[in-house]
């Protein structure tokens, strides 16, 4: 199995302390290592977004992206599927 590696923008970082609700930092938690195992998981994205992947945990979305050649996923944001 491949090692891959990962990175936190500090968006990131911040959205996953403004969690309060522990059943949801599970979630986001079980997803971060899902995509770490398989970073392809996630749905791609189109225009703007193009070269991003994202996962739904109710409510929120979890925006990443992977680089193939450096096996490296870079999560980008946790944002409220309101803000989309």
């Amino acid at each position: 199995m491949v090692e891959i590696s990962f990175e936190e923008t500090d968006n990131f970082t911040k959205a996953t302390e403004k969690i309060k609700d522990n059943l949801i930092k599970v979630k986001v938690k079980k997803q971060i290592i899902k995509i770490i195992q398989n970073p392809e998981i996630g749905k791609p994205m189109r225009n703007v977004r193009k070269g991003t992947r994202e996962v739904y945990i109710s409510p929120f979305r979890l925006s990443y992206t992977y680089i193939k050649k450096e096996n490296k996923v870079i999560f980008l944001e946790l944002y409220h599927k309101k803000k989309q």
